[in-house]
C-alpha cells in the first residue's frame, strides 16, 4: 500500500496523473440520424459523427470537441482522400446565404468535400485572371470583410479542418477568423473559389499546412491582419500571388513551393505587413517569386527564386525588405531588384543566370548590398537604371563572370563601393562602367581583368586604395586597356591604389584628375596619361615599377601639379 502511494504522490509531482481514458460516442449517418446537421445536435463533446459516402444539401454547425468525419479509410482519390471526394456538403448553389459549414471551438471536420456554397463565375474568373487580377478590387471575396462569408468558416474558435476539398464557391474556400484563432488548417485540396483558398484575418494565429491552393480569384493562402504559421504548402496558378499578405500580416511563411501564380508566388503589402517569409520555393511566376510593396517590411531568408517574369524578389513603393542568404536565378528581370523609393539590405544572396541583373536597382531607391555571390548574368551583376537620387552602399560581395559589367551605375545615383571582389574575363565593356551625372567611391576593392578598363567613369570617382590587376598586359594597339579609364567631363581622385598589368593605370582625356600615391607596375609606356585636363591635373607621390624605359607620368595640355613622382626598377619582374 505504501509503494501504490508513492508511486501515485511522484506520478502527481512529474504533472502525470492518472484519470480514466473517456472515448465518446460514434454516432453514423444516415443509418442513426438521416441529416449530419441531426447526428450533430444529438452528439455530446468528445463524440465522432461519421458519414457514410453521398451528397449531403445542407448547411452543417458543429458542435464544441465533437469530430465531423467521413467513412472509409485513407486512400488516395483523383485530387484528395477517396473518401473526401465521395462524401460532400452541396450548399445548394446561388442560394447560399452563409458558410456551409461553420466550425466549433475544439472540433474538427475530416474529409468532406464542400462545394456550390454560391456560384463560381467561370467567365468573370477568366477575366481577372487575363489582367493577373489588376482590376480586382481589393474587398471582393477577401475573408472577413464586409458580407462575404466562406464556404467553410472557422470564427473565432480553435478547431482542426483536414483532408477536406474545398471548391467551386461563389467566395473564399476556408477562411479563419478572429483573435484566440488557434486552429490547425490540414492536407486541404482548396481550389476554383471566387475569394482566396484560405483566408486568414483579424487576429487568427492558426496553422496552414500541407494544403493545396490551386485556380482561386484571389490568394491561394490569403493573410489580413493576422499571424499564422505557414508551412508546406502548395499555391500555384491563383489570380494573385501564391501566398498573400496585407493590413499588418506577420506570418510565418516556411517551406511552400509557390509557383505559376499571375502574380507573385509571395507578395506582402502595406505598412505594418511584417512576415517572415524562409526556405520556399517560388518559382515560374507572372511576376515576382517574392514581391514587396507599399511600405512593407518582409524579412526574406534561404528562399529559391526562379523563371519568375520579373524579379526573383522584388521591392518598391517604398517598401524595406531584409533579403538574406536567397538563391534567386534565371528570372528574366533581375535576381533581386529594387525602385520606387524601396529601401533594401540585401546581403548573402547567390544571384546567377539572370536575364539582366543580378541585382538591380531603379527609382530613387536605397540599398545597402553586402556579402552576396553574383555571377554569369547576362547582363550587370549589380546595376542601377538612371533616377534622380538613389543611395547605395555595396560591401564585400563577389561579382564575377558577368557577361556584361560587373557593376553599373547610371546617372542619379550616389554608390559607395567598397572592400568588393569584382572581375570578368576578357571583353568589351569595363568591369564597372559610372556613367554621367553619377557619384561613386571606390575603396579596398579588387578589380581584376583585361578587357577596356577595370572602371570607366563619365561621372564622378573617387578611387582610393584599391588593387587593379589585369592577368594578360595589352602592349599598344587594338582597344584600351586601362585601369581606370576617364572620359571627358569626368572627375577622378585616384589615390593610394595598387595597379599591376593594366596598359595604363591611369587614362583621362577632358577631365578633372587628381593622382596621388599610387602604385603602379607592368604598365605599357605610361604609367599615367592625362590629355587635356578640364583644370591643371595633380599627380603627386606615385611609384612606377618598370624594367623598360617607360614613364611615370604624361600630362598634355594645361601642366599640372607634377611632383614627388619616381620611376623605379622592378626587380621582381627580372
Amino acid at each position: 500500500m505504501m509503494m501504490n502511494r508513492v508511486a501515485a504522490t511522484l506520478l502527481v509531482l512529474c504533472g502525470w496523473a492518472f484519470t480514466p481514458l473517456a472515448f465518446g460516442a460514434t454516432i453514423h449517418v444516415p443509418k442513426d440520424h438521416k441529416t449530419i446537421q441531426a447526428a450533430i445536435d444529438a452528439a455530446a463533446k468528445g463524440d465522432t459523427v461519421l458519414v457514410q459516402q453521398g451528397t449531403y444539401t445542407q448547411s452543417i454547425r458543429l458542435k464544441e470537441g465533437i469530430t465531423v468525419k467521413s467513412a472509409g479509410d485513407d486512400s488516395k482519390g483523383n485530387i484528395g482522400l477517396k473518401r473526401a471526394e465521395d462524401t460532400i456538403i452541396d450548399g445548394g448553389g446561388a442560394g447560399a446565404k452563409g458558410p456551409s459549414v461553420m466550425m466549433a471551438e475544439g472540433s474538427t471536420l475530416d474529409g468532406f468535400t464542400v462545394t456550390k456554397v454560391g456560384v463560381f463565375d467561370q467567365k468573370e474568373y477568366e477575366k481577372h485572371y487575363a489582367t493577373q487580377g489588376e482590376n480586382l478590387p481589393d474587398e471582393k471575396g477577401a475573408v472577413g470583410v464586409g458580407k462575404n462569408f466562406p464556404a467553410l468558416a472557422i470564427p473565432t474558435v480553435t478547431a482542426v479542418v483536414k483532408n477536406n476539398l474545398v471548391h467551386d464557391n461563389g467566395q473564399a474556400g476556408i477562411g479563419c477568423m478572429g483573435k484566440g484563432n488557434a486552429s490547425l488548417i490540414s492536407k486541404n485540396v482548396v481550389f476554383r473559389n471566387m475569394g482566396g483558398g484560405i483566408g486568414i484575418s483579424d487576429g487568427a494565429t492558426p496553422t496552414v499546412q500541407g494544403n493545396r491552393c490551386y485556380n482561386n480569384l484571389r490568394s491561394g493562402i490569403g493573410n489580413r491582419n493576422s499571424a499564422a504559421l505557414i508551412v508546406a504548402n502548395e499555391c500555384f496558378d491563383n489570380v494573385r500571388a501564391g501566398i498573400g499578405m496585407r493590413e499588418g500580416a506577420k506570418p510565418i511563411i516556411r517551406g511552400n513551393k509557390c509557383y505559376k501564380n499571375q502574380r507573385a508566388g509571395i507578395g506582402c503589402r502595406m505598412e505594418g505587413t511584417s512576415p517572415y517569409i524562409e526556405d520556399n520555393d517560388c518559382y515560374q511566376n507572372k511576376m515576382a517569386g517574392i514581391g514587396c510593396r507599399d511600405g512593407a517590411t518582409p524579412f526574406i531568408r534561404g528562399n529559391r527564386c526562379y523563371e519568375n517574369t520579373l524579379a526573383g524578389i522584388g521591392s518598391r513603393d517604398s517598401a524595406q525588405p531584409i533579403i538574406f542568404g536567397n538563391k534567386c536565378y534565371r528570372n528574366k528581370e533581375a535576381g533581386i531588384g529594387t525602385q520606387l523609393s524601396a529601401r533594401a539590405f540585401i546581403a548573402h544572396n547567390e544571384c546567377y543566370e539572370n536575364e539582366k541583373a543580378g541585382i538591380g536597382q531603379q527609382s530613387d531607391a536605397e540599398t545597402i548590398i553586402g556579402g552576396n555571390h553574383v555571377h554569369h548574368n547576362k547582363l550587370a551583376g549589380i546595376g542601377f537604371d538612371e533616377c534622380k537620387a538613389g543611395r547605395s552602399t555595396i560591401l564585400n560581395n563577389k561579382v564575377v563572370d558577368n557577361t556584361l559589367v560587373a557593376i553599373g551605375i547610371h546617372s542619379g545615383w550616389k554608390v559607395r563601393i567598397a572592400g568588393n571582389e569584382l572581375s570578368r574575363k576578357d571583353g568589351l565593356p569595363p568591369i564597372v562602367m559610372v556613367f554621367k551625372g553619377s557619384e561613386v567611391d571606390f575603396s579596398d576593392n579588387t578589380i581584376t581583368g583585361s578587357g577596356v578598363a577595370g572602371i570607366r567613369t563619365e561621372g564622378v570617382v573617387r578611387v582610393v586604395n584599391n588593387k587593379f590587376k589585369c592577368p594578360t598586359l595589352r602592349k599598344g594597339g587594338g582597344p584600351p586597356q586601362f585601369a581606370v579609364w576617364g572620359l571627358p567631363g569626368s572627375e577622378i581622385v585616384f589615390t593610394g591604389n595598387t595597379v599591376e598589368g593594366w596598359r595604363h593605370a591611369l587614362a583621362a582625356d577632358k577631365a578633372s584628375v587628381i593622382a596621388s600615391h599610387n602604385t603602379v607596375c607592368d604598365f605599357w609606356q605610361v604609367g599615367i596619361r592625362i590629355t587635356e585636363p578640364t583644370k591643371p591635373a595633380v599627380a603627386i607621390g606615385n611609384v612606377f615599377k618598370t624594367n623598360l624605359d617607360h614613364s611615370g607620368v604624361s600630362i598634355s595640355g594645361t601642366q599640372g601639379i607634377v611632383e614627388d613622382n619616381r620611376v623605379e626598377k622592378d626587380v621582381e619582374k627580372k
